[in-house]
């Protein structure tokens, strides 16, 4: 008996009858579910008055009957019943009086107060329309997926049993609304659904995909909606030239509800086993994830040579944690810590391709007008020549920035900052300074748009073995110093707008005025202004330096020119400029980066953007003197989101010294596309060319053409299948880090395995 069959639950449940004769029947039925008296969109024949007893059964048919002899009443025609909230329709109902059995046949549909709903040509009740028995069942799930059986019980806490049954999350009619047979169903001789728990238990279960032959499965159970419980999830399936076939099989464990921890043993046939943990936490003022990974192989302690020389085994593993918490509406704090035992374990086991691993640890205060941040940082290297000893390990940086409105009529900032890096064999540096920042905005009657800046600062600086950095532009002097610095610009923009085109441009000149007096930058240390290269970024910026440590002491004129268009489908956005330093004085800034001359190289940016369908962007930098480029970088994507190519180029050829570290020549190519060949199936490809030749970058091992890796797959996704299969090839060693194959194959399920 089906006891309770339309109680609530947390899961709305709708209940329809297949067929007769039509076991697992997924699809819909399309009787329409009987209204309540009062709503609008009941049919126009006038409804029964509510009773006064709530107990009571209200009737309304076309025709009805009573025998007095069996004390039955028999309703026919176009049958409403209702008692205490819940609803049925059917076109002909028996009620018996001496037992309380309600049988409706004929074109069914039950509703309970909180909406459920059950079809069927005949259903058994009692006569509160809540008791009952169905044969050929159907449930179908608020939060997704349905189940069919040929006969359904429900026990008195709501548990569900169906016997004979099948499941799926997947649609059950196509693009047309035409019945289909899902993507893939799991029948068995029993289903259990426990709403409470909201899960499914299947025993005798076999998985059906694509109508492929049957697989049997063990006894388990999957979730529904969107609680997390403990359960196997979808396994990953690898091949890797060095590894071997990768087999893993995680598994989460629900500590609660806001915590996990997820176990994933890697096995692999050519090599031994790796462990994976990882542990999930939610908070009410924020959540950490820690995961870490273990195992033991031989690696190679040569990263310099191709040859792979292995060592005796040795434990190898990486933990990366990541938390934040929202303290209040002011303050937070986060942090993340990345480390390894080795520089190839990532990269053999395809965890990341990062070459460096970076740890953090922040405290913020963030309001309207103000902030502070207590910060501290280290870094792992995994790059093959770098010395892990001149990583600079940061404790702390302390930032505090505030800011004034309405000062002088402008806006005033005031920062204070303080640096300390220590290196285990290299040269630490301690750094504070105070600065402040005036800027005033004015427009003119003409429409020009001026502003006005002012800018000084002090800083004091204290270095030690400043003799283990090897390049002397970088030390600075050993000990104490301090340097003030001071500039002041204009900035005046000319914004002129009009139609063009069918559309409108907008064409504004500007024009920059920067003076300063001569820093003492090359006695203090360069920690954070390395990387220096002219671009469309920091063609106006105050300092091009980045960082502190370095400031750039000239007066100098900057102009160029932004330009814009916009009409439906079509947008364009372009900058360009240039620079004249108007001292005659030594520019401290190297070769190659476009500002070592006293007239700057060209600069600029190009953005184009067709509808959704193409997105272009150019960023340049042109020789002054011949017109190279010595910056060439391009990106382009062309098509939707189900069919697109991409591609790009990068092009450095500043022809800079190459001591200087960080600002090496390179060329490089990168490709990606995805073609949608079937609603459903798709296939995709990436690839990284290095174009690097020895002319551009003396150090290189490149020979102008060679490929980095590259990646070619096929996937299958629905509304609750996705399947990929990828073949990636690397073309690079480091260490135990070898080239070659590697395939993953992907698989996961709606409701199963998540």
């Amino acid at each position: 008996m089906l006891r309770h069959l339309l109680s609530a639950s947390s899961a709305a449940i709708a209940l329809c009858l297949a067929a007769p004769g039509a076991a697992q029947d997924l699809q819909d039925r399309l009787v329409a579910p009987p209204l309540p008296a009062d709503s609008a969109a009941a049919d126009a024949r006038p409804a029964e008055p509510a009773p006064a007893d709530p107990q009571q059964v209200q009737f309304a048919s076309d025709t009805l009957e009573y025998d007095t002899n069996a004390d039955q009443v028999t309703a026919l025609g176009e049958v409403r019943m209702s008692r205490e909230g819940n609803r049925l329709r059917a076109d002909r109902v028996v009620w018996d009086r001496k037992t309380g059995k309600v049988v409706a046949t004929g074109n069914i549909a039950v509703t309970n107060p909180q909406g459920d709903i059950a079809y069927g040509d005949s259903i058994e009740l009692t006569d509160s329309l809540r008791d009952g028995a169905v044969e050929n069942m159907l449930v179908v799930l608020e939060r997704g997926g349905r189940m069919a059986a040929a006969r359904g019980t429900r026990e008195a806490d709501g548990t569900v049993n169906l016997n004979s049954a099948a499941y799926t999350p997947c649609a059950v009619v196509n693009a047309a609304n035409c019945p289909k047979e899902p993507s893939w169903k799991i029948t068995a001789v029993r289903i259990t659904y426990r709403p409470e728990r909201e899960r499914i238990y299947f025993t005798g279960g076999r998985f059906h995909l694509f109508g492929l032959p049957t697989i049997p499965l063990p006894r388990f159970s999957a979730p529904v909606g969107n609680r997390s419980d403990s359960g196997l999830l979808a396994p990953d399936i690898r091949y890797k030239t060095v590894n071997g076939l990768e087999v893993a099989l995680p598994y989460y464990l629900a500590l609660a509800p806001n915590r996990g921890l997820t176990i994933t043993p890697h096995l692999f046939t050519a090599v031994l086993p790796m462990m994976q943990l990882q542990y999930d936490a939610l908070g009410q003022t924020g959540a950490f994830r820690v995961t870490g990974y273990a195992t033991a192989s031989r690696r190679s302690d040569d990263l310099s040579t191709a040859a792979n020389t292995p060592t005796e085994m040795a434990f190898r593993g990486y933990l990366d944690a990541v938390a934040r918490y929202q303290l209040s509406p002011n303050w937070s704090a986060s942090g993340s810590l990345r480390r390894t035992t080795d520089r190839t374990f990532l990269r053999r086991y395809d965890i990341s391709r990062d070459d460096r691993l970076r740890s953090t640890a922040s405290l913020e205060r963030i309001d309207a007008d103000s902030y502070f941040a207590l910060t501290g940082w280290s870094v792992q290297t995994l790059r093959v020549a770098d010395n892990q000893g001149l990583q600079p390990i940061a404790l702390p940086e302390i930032d505090y920035r505030r800011r004034f409105n309405g000062l002088g009529g402008g806006r005033l900032e005031v920062q204070l900052n303080s640096l300390a890096l220590t290196r285990t064999d290299g040269q630490d540096t301690q750094r504070a300074f105070a600065s402040a920042r005036w800027d005033r905005r004015l427009l003119t009657g003409g429409g020009q748009e001026l502003v006005l800046t002012g800018f000084a600062r002090a800083d004091a600086y204290n270095t030690k073995d400043t003799l283990t950095t090897a390049i002397a532009s970088y030390r600075g002097v050993e000990g104490f110093r301090t340097r003030a610095i001071g500039a002041v610009a204009a900035d005046l923009r000319w914004p002129l707008i009009g139609a063009f085109g069918g559309g409108t441009q907008r064409l504004t000149p500007r024009l920059q005025v920067v003076a300063s007096p001569r820093i003492a930058n090359l006695t203090l240390p360069n920690e954070d202004s390395r990387a220096v290269d002219l671009d469309d970024a920091n063609l106006f910026a105050l300092n091009r330096f980045p960082g502190y440590d370095r400031f750039e002491d000239t007066t100098r004129v900057t102009y160029g020119a932004e330009w814009a268009f916009d009409r439906p489908g079509l947008r364009i956005n372009a900058v360009a400029g240039q620079s004249y330093r108007l001292t005659r004085r030594a520019s401290i800034l190297p070769d190659g980066t476009g500002l070592s001359d006293r007239l700057s190289d060209i600069t600029g940016r190009t953005e184009i953007r067709v509808r959704d369908l193409v997105s272009f962007t150019h960023r340049y930098r042109i020789d002054k003197d011949d017109f190279a480029f010595r910056r060439n970088e391009v990106d382009a994507t062309v098509g939707s989101q189900q069919n697109y190519a991409l591609i790009g180029y990068l092009r450095l050829d500043r022809n800079i010294f190459p001591a200087i570290e960080d600002l090496q020549d390179r060329e490089e190519l990168r490709v990606a596309g995805r073609i949608q060949i079937k609603r459903f199936w798709s296939a995709f490809a990436s690839g990284v060319v290095d174009l690097t030749n020895r002319r551009e970058d003396p150090l290189s091992l490149a020979d102008g053409f060679e490929p980095v890796r590259h990646r070619l797959g096929v996937q299958y996704e629905d509304d609750c299948l996705r399947f990929g299969l990828t073949w990636r090839r690397d073309y690079q060693d480091t260490g135990d880090a070898r080239r070659g194959n590697s395939f993953l194959l992907s698989l996961a399920f709606t409701n199963l395995g998540r």
